[in-house]
């Protein structure tokens, strides 16, 4: 069993939070998870 410090992390793409891995995120996890909630995907700034 891992620590929650050994858990991979990112940065949130909207408010810069770091986040660690959850389970339900294991098969999107590189390339889909960019945002620490639902509240950062919905708030995100939209392109130019």
């Amino acid at each position: 069993m891992r620590r929650k410090g050994d858990l991979p992390r990112k940065i949130c793409a909207t408010c810069g939070r770091l986040f660690a891995w959850r389970r339900k995120w294991a098969r999107d996890w590189e390339d889909q998870v960019r945002y620490c909630s639902e509240r950062c995907k919905r708030n995100r700034p939209t392109p130019p």
